[in-house]
């Protein structure tokens, strides 16, 4: 199902996304990641992306949102993105988070060629608890995250407090 939000804006709704987990997990630290792709079947990464973190041991999906199909910032010149946010409870601390999100991306044939280019995959550390840093591997909260579309949009659907 979609929905138009404007000329620029959709909002795809499927398997996984939304998703609202039944079970309370018992991991300590609630992390909000926003995840991107626009290189091939991005939606049928993400439903991949979603079976690879339900049986991870690092993350328990709490919740998903729906997939915003937007346009490309920066680097104009690629197709629209489809972006969705997921809320994890985690064991890992935001740095070691990270690490295992990088992790991933490549599992899932992410490449860095430059800055804003297309991917197959993006995934963003947004928010990690309340936590507030900034190093030369992590800022958290992500700083761009009040000016992104991808961001912003996504968050209205979520029940979880963030």
């Amino acid at each position: 199902m979609q929905k138009i939000l404007d000329q620029n804006n959709k909002l795809i709704f499927q398997k996984n996304y939304p998703f609202l987990s039944k079970k309370k997990s018992r991991k300590p630290f609630q992390a909000t990641l926003g995840i991107g792709g626009n290189i091939g079947d991005v939606s049928r990464r993400f439903n991949h992306l979603f079976n690879h973190l339900k049986r991870s041991p690092f993350v328990d999906i709490i919740e998903t949102s729906p997939i915003l199909k937007n346009p490309p910032f920066g680097y104009l010149e690629q197709d629209d993105f489809h972006n969705s946010l997921i809320i994890v409870k985690t064991c890992l601390q935001p740095k070691a988070l990270l690490r295992y999100i990088l992790h991933v991306e490549k599992k899932f044939g992410r490449k860095r060629s430059f800055t804003d280019a297309p991917r197959t995959l993006d995934i963003d550390l947004i928010f990690y608890e309340q936590v507030q840093m900034s190093s030369k591997e992590l800022t958290v909260p992500h700083p761009s995250w009040k000016s992104r579309t991808s961001v912003i949009i996504p968050l209205t659907y979520l029940k979880t407090k963030i």
